[in-house]
């Protein structure tokens, strides 16, 4: 845990780190996060500065079941698609999206230039991801690790 202040892009960046089994994990390949919140201790929400390169998306299509999630444009302009609808996004623009509702979201880097926002989501237990467009789902285990699998249930 940290005490003191820190530029946020002094923090550690992990590109195209994810818990996606392939083929999934190529979507992401070019997304790079500084876990902010994670530095401090925060167990409450997390929060990270996160960049797009030009063709990478934020995540699959996904919605959450308990964690809600909120993201600020700071840099370029992504393309959010939101259940059926399609926005694009300036600097300064933002966006939340409530748990449960089963409304899917994404960010797509559509443009030739990086895409940097923050990302901030509760830590809420018992999480489940839905991800309508794919056969995966995810689930949050007691000890923080994500269990992904394919909808029927089994394992990749």
């Amino acid at each position: 845990m940290r005490e003191k202040p820190i530029r946020a892009e002094d923090v550690e960046a992990r590109k195209g780190q994810t818990v996606y089994p392939d083929p999934f994990a190529r979507l992401v390949a070019g997304r790079t996060k500084r876990k902010l919140g994670d530095l401090f201790g925060l167990s409450n929400f997390g929060v990270n500065l996160t960049k797009l390169e030009p063709g990478a998306a934020s995540a699959l299509f996904h919605s959450h079941a308990v964690q809600d999630e909120f993201v600020f444009v700071l840099e370029g302009h992504p393309t959010i698609a939101y259940g059926e609808a399609e926005y694009e996004l300036s600097p300064g623009d933002c966006m939340g999206f409530k748990a449960g509702t089963g409304i899917g979201h994404q960010l797509i880097n559509g443009t030739d230039s990086v895409v940097t926002y923050l990302e901030v989501g509760d830590r809420t237990t018992g999480e489940r991801v839905v991800y309508p467009r794919d056969d995966i789902a995810a689930e949050l285990a007691p000890d923080g690790s994500w269990v992904m699998t394919h909808k029927d249930g089994t394992p990749y």
